[in-house]
């Protein structure tokens, strides 16, 4: 066998970067890594399990980066004033960019490759659990933790399988996906988020031209340019959903007439379900596998993720970030609560002024004049930003509408408004990425309850 490079990660606290530092590691390759909310005191518990894996973690001040470090994998949110860039071009250690690196797995294995503006996470985790309960021994690498891999006691967003097969996401946000030569390639759905979306489906359509198969959403008009060489769909599409029924608890449909039951909430997740499904019966999964895999889906960490109930009132911690999601979620709450209790943390300036108008018009449109919505200050990690943009600017305009929305700064504040405020039957929702403390918070909320 031969002996695995010396790599170091920078930012190893993103669930991106982590995902390749544990893969690196139950590969057997030694791994080093770095994070500036590792240098703050968050994340103690991500930390713990990348060290039990064998990783090394340093200061981000580049005293990990020695002669004997082979390689840096850095994603594109480490600016080149960091130092660990600096320490890796002083000692000549290549640099290569975190999905370049992401890439060299994706051409050794069979991949398949889930993108589109929301729910990648998801359907790669559905995707790894019927394959994974169909006896194919996959491999996944992704940004959400599965809920089922956690309760092995890992991190849960990066598995080694037995198999050549690999579930991984490829991400839109950075354009980074143009680098990936997958096996088959599965189009959710295409929405402003972090670019317009005409220069969205210009790197959707360069992307497809690297995957040797396409699996495409036919109810998402936005990708009608996506050649498809099959398609699936709530209401079209080769492998369809007929008989749609939303619960409270998750949903049911058929697929050519064998019986699906879906216990996670939301119109979003059942069409998150046909996609996965249309990606498993393209490496020869039945059907009827992939319902017995998805009724006993486990979910994944802060996707409409329930953290518990008190004084009859749920507590559920939600990835939610760009208007579509944050659309998705609140539909989905409606159907388990009277009155909706939101908290929006907006993550960071530029894509807060990016999509301000899409996310009033989302507020605006999924809350009633009876729900509350709180929104703390923007989340920022550090860098360069321009700080012209402020969480009143999402507010005010919903106060003009109306609704029941506040601003306050100080984060910890809202969890004894939240308190006061909650009645029986309602839902408190957390919504916001990239914060790791966000989970946190919501446990709070909780505990505030229970007190």
């Amino acid at each position: 066998m031969l002996k695995k490079p010396l790599i170091h990660f920078v930012g190893i606290g993103g669930a991106g970067m982590s995902a390749l530092a544990q893969i690196h590691a139950m590969d057997g390759g030694p791994a080093t890594g770095s994070d500036r909310d590792f240098d703050r005191g968050r994340g103690g518990s991500l930390r713990g399990k990348l060290e039990a894996l064998g990783i090394k973690l340093f200061p981000q001040d580049g005293s990990a980066i020695t002669k004997a470090t082979e390689l840096v994998v850095l994603s594109t949110a480490i600016e080149d004033a960091n130092p660990e860039i600096a320490a890796a071009k002083a000692l000549g250690v290549p640099l290569m960019h975190r999905s370049e690196f992401l890439a060299r797995h994706v051409a050794e294995m069979r991949t398949l490759a889930v993108t589109g503006t929301s729910g990648k996470s998801t359907v790669v985790a559905m995707i790894f659990e019927i394959l994974e309960a169909a006896g194919r021994g996959p491999s996944v690498i992704t940004g959400g933790a599965l809920l089922a891999l956690q309760k092995k006691g890992l991190t849960g967003n990066a598995f080694r399988g037995k198999s050549d097969l690999l579930v991984v996401e490829a991400d839109e946000s950075d354009g980074s996906l143009v680098n990936y030569r997958p096996a088959v390639g599965v189009f959710l759905n295409l929405t402003k988020d972090h670019l317009e979306v005409s220069a969205l489906r210009d790197i959707f359509l360069k992307f497809r031209a690297n995957v040797t198969t396409s699996l495409v959403n036919s109810d998402d008009k936005a990708l009608a340019d996506i050649r498809a060489d099959a398609s699936f769909g709530l209401s079209s599409g080769s492998v369809r959903a007929d008989g749609l029924r939303l619960t409270a608890e998750g949903s049911s449909f058929r697929i050519n007439n064998v019986e699906f039951k879906l216990p996670v909430p939301g119109a979003h997740n059942a069409e998150n379900a046909v996609a996965a499904v249309a990606a498993c019966v393209n490496e020869g999964v039945s059907l009827a596998d992939c319902a017995r895999a998805l009724a006993g889906f486990q979910g994944v960490a802060r996707r409409f993720q329930s953290l518990g109930t008190a004084r009859g009132v749920e507590v559920v911690d939600d990835f939610a970030h760009n208007p579509a999601k944050i659309a998705a979620t609140l539909t989905a709450a409606r159907l388990r609560a009277r009155r909706i209790l939101a908290v929006y943390q907006p993550h960071g300036f530029a894509p807060t002024r990016h999509l301000k108008n899409e996310l009033i018009a989302a507020f605006a449109e999924g809350l009633r004049p009876d729900d509350r919505l709180w929104l703390p200050d923007i989340y920022y990690v550090g860098g360069t930003a321009s700080k012209d943009i402020s969480s009143r600017d999402v507010v005010d305009p919903l106060r003009a509408k109306g609704l029941k929305a506040v601003h306050i700064p100080d984060r910890a504040a809202i969890v004894p408004a939240i308190a006061a405020e909650a009645r029986d039957g309602d839902l408190v929702i957390v919504m916001g990425a990239r914060d790791p403390s966000l989970s946190d918070f919501a446990r709070e909320i909780l505990s505030a309850l229970q007190a």
